[in-house]
């Protein structure tokens, strides 16, 4: 039975990843969050330590480490500009390191992890669930099966994904871009890393428009040229979403065909943590390419609504 710590366990994501600790069959004995409401923590390990303060669960972990009960794994939920020091913590402390994404907001973060993963011996993973779904990775294997027989091929693909959310978004952590990374990093950075696995490197990349709320541009690939389109504004929406009194839309079409993967996502944390627990997982490497994006786009200026935008944008004008 591995020990594992969890910083953020007040947030968003935190539930996912104490039940994959959970189905796991491994135990968390510490947890911190400057927030207290923290309930959830009695569904799935009611005897786990639990700290306000960062000072305190530092002195705990360093504790359990001097008495050779250090944790073995450390997942980071909290807010993506703290994910690097929380990283770096983690590792110094002698834990492998399970984190959200991103993983880190500049490229050249990673760098500084890795020279540490050296020092520490340890490793840093990224939850990268989308690569575990069963459709995306269907997909995967249908393209890989045209490329085999015509490597040229360019894919035309189109990625919306609209989750609205309401005003507390932009007095949150969320809706500052220098704490989040924006719109194109909090809720795009999955999609990106996907499309990146699927159909290759990235050639090039235009920003057609971008404010506080939503993001849309082109990205090509080796082999796909990508209209992309984000949002957390309920008023983006297809009509009939908003008359179905739905929050949230996304479709990928490839070639005009739909990849359906709006089930699936129930489990994919589960599967996550065993895929690392089995010697497998998403390291430093896997995780930089759509770091690289996400930071190309967020220091891109937009060129305005023409050339091969997404069709959505209209609807911005």
């Amino acid at each position: 039975m591995k020990k594992f710590a969890l910083i953020g366990v007040a947030g968003y994501i935190a539930p996912r990843h104490l039940k994959a600790i959970k189905d796991v069959n491994n135990e968390l004995v510490c947890a911190l969050d400057p927030y207290d409401g923290v309930g959830i923590m009695d569904s799935y390990f009611p005897n786990a330590d639990y700290f306000k303060e960062f000072e305190r669960f530092d002195r705990h972990i360093d504790k359990l480490r001097r008495k050779n009960e250090g944790v073995d794994y450390m997942s980071i939920c909290s807010p993506n500009y703290l994910h690097d020091s929380h990283i770096r913590f983690g590792l110094r402390s002698g834990a492998d390191v399970i984190c959200e994404k991103p993983l880190v907001l500049n490229p050249w973060n990673l760098d500084a992890i890795e020279s540490i993963e050296k020092e520490s011996g340890k490793k840093v993973f990224n939850i990268l669930q989308l690569r575990l779904h069963e459709s995306i990775l269907a997909l995967k294997n249908k393209v890989q099966k045209i490329l085999k027989e015509n490597p040229n091929k360019v894919f035309d693909v189109d990625l919306t994904y609209i989750t609205s959310r309401g005003k507390w978004y932009f007095i949150s952590w969320k809706g500052d871009i220098t704490k989040s990374g924006g719109v194109a990093t909090n809720i795009g950075i999955h999609f990106f890393d996907m499309l990146l696995w699927i159909f290759g490197d990235l050639k090039d990349s235009k920003l057609h428009f971008k404010n506080e709320s939503s993001a849309s541009g082109l990205l090509e690939l080796k082999n796909a040229r990508v209209r992309w389109f984000l949002s957390v504004d309920e008023n983006t929406l297809p009509k009939e979403i908003k008359e179905a009194n739905k929050r949230t839309f996304r479709l990928i079409s490839v070639d005009g065909e739909e990849v359906e993967f709006s089930e699936g996502f129930t489990d994919l944390h589960t599967k996550s943590y065993e895929d690392i627990l089995k010697g497998g997982g998403f390291g430093l490497e896997c995780a930089r390419a759509s770091i690289e994006v996400a930071h190309l786009i967020r220091n891109a200026k937009a060129i305005g609504i023409n050339g091969d935008y997404h069709p959505f944008c209209k609807g911005l004008l």
